[in-house]
């Protein structure tokens, strides 16, 4: 084993505790994955975070989708959804799924998140999809992530939880925290009447913002371009949403 490989398990174990113990997910539900090379490294299927090691970590090979890995433990039963979304999206290097609360609550409802706040411009455009519901473990669940996450960077499970990608594992780590608390102030703004939802404008200079935040890197930024040249596309409509236009009349 080289030491990019073991310094990629040693992180995957880490961000597993730490999303746990932030209260981000539970128990030994999510699962998070890296690209290595032509491999996949993913976490195994049922082990709890506090007892896995970085051997445990699961690598899988990207050209095929029979199932096949290497290591002492079985890869998470979604390894379908994680291997579909890195052979899809090339600027994508690690994939974050987890059972996080208040992103699960909405995707239990199928309701995702709108225009409520600049942040969701974050995940590459006006909204945040909730996907059809499949079965977990299945590839129809994987097809279904795949089409929600088109020009996102993260998007609700239906009755199931989220999924969050980016360049780096730290950055899908980042964005699966966002959701999480996206998806509680969008919930509770439902309490009081319904947000006031950003305009597509508004979401497009909260876009280009994000281009140039923060120690953007290359990665980064195609990642983001992704989410810019979709920033036009439909949002979802609930009954408790008010346009700006409506909340000034």
């Amino acid at each position: 084993m080289t030491a990019r490989e073991r310094q990629l398990r040693q992180a995957i174990v880490d961000q597993c505790r730490w999303m746990n113990a932030i209260g981000l997910n539970q128990g030994t539900s999510g699962n998070i994955s890296v690209r290595f090379g032509n491999e996949m490294l993913i976490t195994p299927s049922g082990i709890p975070y506090e007892t896995m090691t970085p051997e445990m970590i699961a690598a899988m090979p990207l050209d095929r989708s029979d199932g096949s890995f290497r290591g002492p433990k079985k890869p998470s039963s979604e390894w379908r959804i994680h291997l579909d979304i890195l052979r899809s999206r090339p600027e994508v290097n690690a994939v974050v799924h987890t059972h996080s609360t208040y992103a699960t609550a909405l995707a239990i409802a199928r309701v995702g998140i709108p225009a409520c706040h600049y942040m969701v411009a974050a995940f590459g455009g006006g909204d945040i999809r909730c996907s059809e519901y499949a079965r977990f473990g299945t590839q129809e669940l994987a097809d279904a992530a795949l089409a929600a996450l088109e020009g996102r960077n993260g998007c609700l499970l239906a009755n199931h939880g989220m999924i969050t990608v980016g360049p780096t594992i730290e950055k899908a780590m980042w964005l699966a925290v966002e959701l999480e608390t996206l998806a509680k102030q969008y919930w509770l703004s439902r309490q009081i009447g319904g947000p006031v939802l950003l305009t597509d404008k508004e979401i497009q200079e909260a876009l280009e913002a994000f281009a140039t935040y923060g120690q953007l890197t290359a990665s980064d930024e195609l990642v983001t371009a992704r989410g810019r040249r979709s920033a036009a596309s439909r949002r979802k409509s609930f009954p408790a949403q008010k346009s700006r236009k409506a909340a000034r009349a």
